[in-house]
């Protein structure tokens, strides 16, 4: 007797093949049979007939590190069909570190007395999130930032030898406990200190322990083809396996920017370089506010950027900076730069800074200085967003068979320590406006193509051997929806909307989400690089 059969769904197995009528029995944490099973004896039957049954979707970049640290039921991802994030992207992770103070910098979506931190190490990390119920499989990366603070602090130079040796002892280590994979943010401070030299003899520890390199390249706007390059140089030398994150070039690249960064791609993997990227199915970019900072205005500490955000000196200079990292902002374009986050200064959340600087009497650039100085200590933590990508862009990339689809956003619920928070404009509704605009009102992928680039691609590119795709034995991350009416109802106003057409969920055999609704049950786990 089975435990659970799905029955009458459409079956999309999750390698692009061709979808066929069917049912699929589970049996415990295992995906026991596929095919007719009318006959078969079943302690729960799940009726599927006109819905989508595929493998649990697989968001392979996120920034939940520390959400799902404090909240594991993942609330925003479950709704919409994900059963498996990958954490420590951009360069950003919870771990390794050297003190409290390191976590409370580097965790991504840090929220102060949330969680009782008791790791240093990366096991330790990986051991607290053991201990939470959690909604989803979790695999985390080990960000070069949070490697580089641990052993340089707030240094604002690159390491010297003896440091990069340290580093790559902590890189090793936290591989050797558990971490899935190493990657850069090299347009963020620490990232942006390492020499090319530096991210490549890092790369090969990667590359000795055959996990994944993810990188953030240093620019996708003016000079994106040096970013790109410089990524595939470093996979190149080291032998890493390269995974190149949001690839979609910023306002201020040409228009054949992204056209030629595929060319660059297809051209290196002729060389020998394994190389795949991921896109955000969104033409809006979000970011801490102080990335916008020139590297001597950040040097210091918040302390000393506080002074200078009361200097009309420095002000002035940063004005000057000919090459923000967004070049909405040099431009003036403050119309499409909207406040994300504040912990200050909730009531400007969903505003742009035209309508900020213009309620605050101030020029828009002023008011962004202000707002860093406002929130404090946590300045690190304001948010904001741009409608920096181009929706062309994006459809180009997914024209790319090895280009996945991500949310680059956290884990989150409208409820508790994490109701204020938020991860991007896309965050709750991801996955789900994919399906939507780009695969069935845009039709640039069929339903088939699409569930591939949520499941089985990424699932490979992780070396996850036994998920991502619907294979008798492999894990019963499942995921069924109805693929006409699922929708993403986010919007700049309303960012905490749920999506909708998700009919039921289910983590390692358990249903997470059923008949339209989150039950009780958290049956994911942590899932540890050699376990």
């Amino acid at each position: 007797m089975f435990d659970i059969v799905i029955a009458g769904g459409t079956l999309i197995d999750g390698t692009g093949g061709p979808s066929a009528t069917g049912d699929l029995a589970i049996s415990g944490e295992r995906i026991a049979a596929i095919g007719d099973l009318a006959g078969a004896e079943a302690k729960t039957r799940i009726p599927a007939a006109g819905l989508a049954v595929a493998p649990g979707f697989i968001d392979l970049h996120t920034h939940s590190d520390f959400t799902l640290a404090a909240n594991g039921r993942a609330e925003s991802q479950v709704h919409q069909g994900v059963t498996t994030e990958v954490v420590g992207q951009c360069g950003v992770s919870c771990a390794p570190a050297r003190s409290l103070r390191d976590v409370e910098v580097m965790a991504p979506g840090y929220v102060a007395g949330a969680v009782d931190i008791g790791w240093r190490g990366f096991g330790e990390y990986l051991d607290h999130l053991d201990g939470m119920p959690l909604g989803v499989n979790v695999a985390a990366f080990v960000g070069h930032g949070t490697i580089h603070r641990a052993v340089l602090g707030d240094a604002r130079r690159p390491a010297d030898e003896d440091e990069l040796e340290e580093m790559a002892g902590l890189l090793e280590q936290s591989l050797d406990e558990g971490a899935y994979g190493f990657s850069t943010g090299l347009e963020y401070w620490p990232g942006s200190l390492a020499t090319p030299d530096q991210v490549a003899a890092l790369c090969r520890v990667a590359a000795k322990k055959d996990v994944l390199y993810a990188t953030h390249v240093r620019n996708r706007d003016v000079f994106y083809d040096l970013g790109f390059t410089e990524a595939l140089a470093c996979a190149r030398d080291s032998g890493a396996r390269l995974q190149i994150s949001h690839i979609q070039p910023k306002f201020g690249a040409p228009a054949h920017a992204m056209a030629h960064t595929i060319e660059m791609l297809d051209q290196a993997r002729r060389y020998g370089v394994d190389v795949a990227c991921d896109v955000i199915p969104h033409d809006w970019s979000h970011t801490r506010v102080t990335a916008i900072l020139p590297q001597w205005a950040l040097e210091g500490g918040v302390e000393r950027i506080a002074e200078r955000m009361q200097d009309a000196e420095a002000r002035a200079r940063i004005k000057r900076n000919p090459r923000p990292m967004w070049r909405l902002v040099s431009a003036g374009i403050w119309d499409r730069i909207v406040l994300m986050r504040s912990d200050a200064n909730a009531d400007l959340v969903g505003l742009t800074f035209e309508e900020i600087g213009r309620r605050r009497g101030v020029d828009p650039y002023d008011a962004v200085f202000d707002l860093i100085l406002e929130e404090g200590p946590e300045m690190n933590h304001l948010m904001w967003t741009s409608q920096s990508f181009q929706d062309a862009d994006i459809r180009l990339a997914l024209a790319e068979a090895e280009c996945a689809v991500i949310s680059d956003t956290l884990a989150l619920a409208p409820y508790g320590c994490l109701k204020h928070q938020i991860g991007s404009l896309s965050g709750y509704g991801w996955a789900a406006r994919f399906l939507q605009h780009y695969v069935r009102d845009g039709g640039v992928l069929t339903l088939e193509e699409a569930v591939r680039r949520l499941t089985a691609l990424p699932a490979s590119r992780l070396g996850l051997t036994d998920r991502g795709t619907l294979t008798p034995g492999h894990f019963a991350d499942v995921t069924v929806f109805d693929a006409e009416a699922i929708a993403s109802h986010c919007t700049v106003a309303e960012p905490r909307r749920y999506a909708s057409g998700i009919a039921h969920v289910l983590v390692n055999g358990q249903p997470a989400f059923r008949d339209g609704v989150r039950t009780e049950t958290d049956a994911g786990r942590v899932l540890r690089r050699g376990a």
